[in-house]
């Protein structure tokens, strides 16, 4: 086997929230055919908890504690330096050293960053391999981040989505490949960064569709018997998430509830924010933080809503959902880069809370199983991961070579 650094800007492991979900079955399948030598942070004391796996399937691993307010500190130092925000967020002196480490004592032959703030620690030269998983084109969601904030955070949030689009043209550049979660969302960055182009590839998510099956959670039901609810999942600290619940519970839910009385809104998801939180002195309103196991309540519920307003790449909510059999109501940013077809396979309504309400209250007067059959054949179809991740395999044996070498990592980093 040869040698790979992977750089991730989470532990990637367990795989309970969107990135962590990709992270950590690339991991999984670097490990199958390379000798990984893992970096990464630990964002949450409680993850530390999963570093024996980690170091059970990898070579070596430097995983660094990330603290909120240092991190914030750190990132400060952006506005002096000309740097998008994001990237001194992750800069640490320890990790730079366990890598450069690393180079000089280990053959490594490819290098792969996931997400673009661990570009900043790829190594320049050296005839390896350097993949950058971008995910999704972050510097255009703090684009749509700036709209819903008022000065001066909207002023940073404009800032951040130029800078950051300077930055990830510039790490495109050095990179000899660079993937994204969707057809989508690599056409989305080809149009921004079009001297790369050639290089930039979809790299599809998957769905463990063993794992998120109907029958492995039938008879673990957590709802009141005959109680018609409808499920949100996800990561109720992700601001997008945040808006989203709130916008429904204040816009949609009302009249729902109108027209079809004991209708239960359920949002399911570790760390709600405060005004999450707030949601569930409200009546026919469960806030569940975190649970153990996310796929009873989505499988046992009436049907799914993403009404996302802010939204970037896959939503794995709808994906699992999909998986789960479950009908899914969503916003068309909530199904951008998704193949499935509205009205067969998802009902897609925007966000707008006239069109929603019709939406989900069009279901609940006629449910149709059907959508949900239909639903589960497209994940089984084209979302499984062994599939989707050989297409990574076939990048990483190409030759490298094909950049030109004139713009480091450091510069990108710097908008030199």
């Amino acid at each position: 086997m040869d040698d790979l650094l992977y750089l991730v800007h989470r532990i990637p492991w367990p795989p309970n929230k969107g990135d962590k979900i990709r992270s950590h079955h690339i991991l999984r399948y670097l490990a199958q055919h390379y000798r990984v030598h893992l970096g990464t942070f630990i964002d949450d004391p409680a993850d530390a908890a999963y570093l024996p796996e980690l170091k059970r399937i990898c070579t070596t691993v430097c995983a660094r504690p990330l603290p909120r307010r240092r991190a914030q500190l750190r990132a400060l130092t952006g506005f002096l330096s000309g740097e998008p925000l994001t990237v001194p967020w992750y800069r640490d002196r320890e990790l730079a050293r366990w890598v450069r480490t690393t180079l000089i004592r280990q053959p490594v032959a490819c290098a792969v960053a996931f997400s673009s703030a661990m570009a900043q620690y790829l190594p320049e030269g050296g005839g390896r391999t350097r993949v950058v998983d971008f995910v999704d084109v972050d510097s255009d969601k703090w684009t749509q981040y700036a709209p819903t904030r008022r000065w001066p955070m909207s002023a940073v949030y404009r800032r951040e989505g130029r800078r950051l689009l300077d930055y990830e043209r510039r790490v495109a550049q050095a990179s000899d490949a660079s993937l994204f979660v969707s057809p989508a969302e690599a056409d989305s960055f080809r149009q921004r960064a079009p001297e790369s182009a050639d290089r930039v590839h979809a790299l599809n998510n998957g769905v463990d569709a063993a794992f998120f099956a109907p029958e492995a959670v039938a008879g673990s039901n957590p709802y009141a018997d005959g109680a018609r609810t409808i499920v949100f999942s996800g990561a109720m600290d992700y601001w997008p998430n945040v808006d989203a619940v709130v916008w429904f519970a204040d816009q949609v839910l009302p009249g729902l509830r109108a027209e079809h009385p004991g209708v239960e809104f359920c949002i399911v998801g570790s760390r709600p924010a405060p005004e999450v939180a707030a949601l569930a002195a409200r009546p026919g309103v469960t806030v569940t933080g975190f649970v153990d196991d996310v796929r009873p309540w989505i499988a046992h519920a009436t049907l799914a809503v993403a009404p996302l307003r802010i939204a970037r790449g896959v939503q794995n909510k709808v994906l699992e959902a999909m998986a789960l059999g479950r009908p899914v109501v969503a916003s068309p940013q909530a199904l951008e880069g998704l193949t499935a077809t509205p009205g067969h396979e998802v009902v897609a309504a925007d966000a707008e809370p006239r069109a929603f309400l019709e939406a989900v209250s069009g279901y609940l007067r006629a449910p149709d199983p059907a959508l949900g059959q239909a639903a589960r054949a497209r994940v089984l179809a084209d979302y499984d991961w062994a599939r989707n991740l050989a297409h990574l395999g076939e990048i990483l044996r190409r030759r490298p070579g094909r950049v030109s070498g004139t713009v480091s990592i450091e510069e990108a980093a710097h908008g030199r």
